[in-house]
């Protein structure tokens, strides 16, 4: 199985990161927009449609206030496994978002790692403007 990092730095306070995290249905306003152009909820999940025009199905798997850390599967991403999560670490002076990806096959990480390199430099734009 294949593995996919992205460590964001921000200097948005680490509640102000989380808060743009945990609204799942916000992601093309508030989290990473440009990257994202629309997101509607749905029972248990929420349907995602990327400036590509892909849209894809993302079951919410876990959603940890205490934790700071969401965990979501999807649907229409050509991979026979995936799932990801994004977890808010606070550190002196910055917020660290680790988002996690995990997927099989292997061979489509080149596609995964490019789509995540646009989605990272998107949620650090949006979430540095959220600074105090």
């Amino acid at each position: 199985m294949a593995t996919v990092r992205k460590d964001i730095i921000t200097t948005a306070h680490p509640d102000d990161a989380w808060d743009a995290i945990r609204d799942i249905g916000a992601l093309h306003t508030r989290l990473v927009p440009g990257f994202v152009i629309d997101t509607c909820l749905e029972p248990g999940a929420r349907r995602v449609t990327f400036a590509n025009g892909q849209c894809v199905r993302e079951p919410i798997i876990t959603l940890g206030e205490c934790s700071r850390r969401l965990v979501w599967s999807a649907e229409g991403v050509g991979a026979t496994h995936y799932n990801a999560s994004a977890q808010v670490v606070a550190e002196p002076g910055a917020t660290r978002v680790v988002w996690l990806a995990d997927f099989l096959p292997d061979d489509i990480g080149g596609a995964i790692e490019a789509a995540m390199d646009a989605g990272a430099h998107a949620m650090k734009v949006a979430l540095d403007r959220l600074s105090r």
